[in-house]
């Protein structure tokens, strides 16, 4: 049984859930230097308290080791595989069917553009001003 140091560590029950959806170490790769549950439990305390990854505190593995297993499951989908999961066991558990039968959609959150909203507005346009540098004079041809 893990001791739990801060109130966003994992419980043994709540780890029993990841475990399974935790990607095992490569084969052949180098062994794990750290547990994944600390891992998770990094992750969790920077989300919970919105510190940046160089102030984990010291109890954790390295910043950059939890870093880099953060980016490397993001890449390859175990954070979606986690949400997805713990998402069908909750509506089995509230008695509802596993996967939501409609979404609902926000304009405010759907995306209009592929480029994104800066590139798809319109610029202001600049009036062209006589400067000192310009001649107002037209020129002889």
């Amino acid at each position: 049984m893990a001791t739990q140091r801060y109130p966003t560590d994992l419980t043994d029950d709540e780890w029993r859930l990841l475990a399974p959806l935790v990607p095992p170490a490569a084969p052949g790769g180098r062994p794990r230097s750290v547990d994944p549950r600390e891992v998770v439990n990094a992750v969790r305390y920077l989300l919970r308290s919105g510190c940046a990854w160089r102030l984990l505190p010291r109890e954790f593995p390295p910043w950059p080791t939890v870093y880099a297993y953060f980016r490397r499951w993001q890449a390859d989908g175990t954070w979606e595989r986690i949400a997805g999961a713990l998402r069908r066991d909750l509506r089995v558990a509230l008695g509802r069917r596993p996967e939501p039968s409609a979404a609902i959609l926000d304009s405010q959150t759907a995306k209009t553009t592929e480029k994104g909203a800066p590139a798809a507005t319109t610029r202001a346009r600049r009036r062209p001003v006589a400067s000192a540098t310009s001649s107002s004079t037209p020129r002889a041809s």
